[in-house]
């Protein structure tokens, strides 16, 4: 079955760094574009950055975007998120899933960021 591992999260100040990681397992992971995704509490669940299957192109959230690098290394299946300069407002559950024909979702992984 497929799995998706995050980890990489933790608590922060504004301004600092943090690197998410995604191991998946399962499934092809290099046919299948991918994403990173969070939800705060009370607020659906958003598109933070998608990366295709090459990691030949990716996209971001506005409100990321400038702050943020999606990468992925198809040799090791995983996914990576970069996340610099961090806001309160980036603080929610981080979550990784194929792009299209999502798989169950994961526990994902908890980033705060303090003012």
């Amino acid at each position: 079955q497929v799995q998706l591992v995050e980890s990489g999260g933790g608590l922060v100040q504004s301004g600092e760094s943090l690197r998410l990681s995604c191991a998946a397992s399962g499934f092809t992971f290099s046919s299948y574009d991918m994403g990173w995704y969070r939800q705060a509490p009370g607020k659906e669940r958003e598109l933070v950055a998608a990366i295709t299957w090459s990691g030949g192109a990716t996209t971001y959230a506005d409100s990321v975007k400038g702050r943020f690098t999606i990468s992925r290394d198809n040799a090791k299946n995983t996914v990576t998120l970069q996340m610099n300069s961090l806001v309160p407002e980036d603080t929610a559950v981080y979550y990784c899933n194929r792009r299209h024909a999502f798989s169950n979702w994961g526990q994902g992984t908890q980033v705060t960021v303090s003012s």
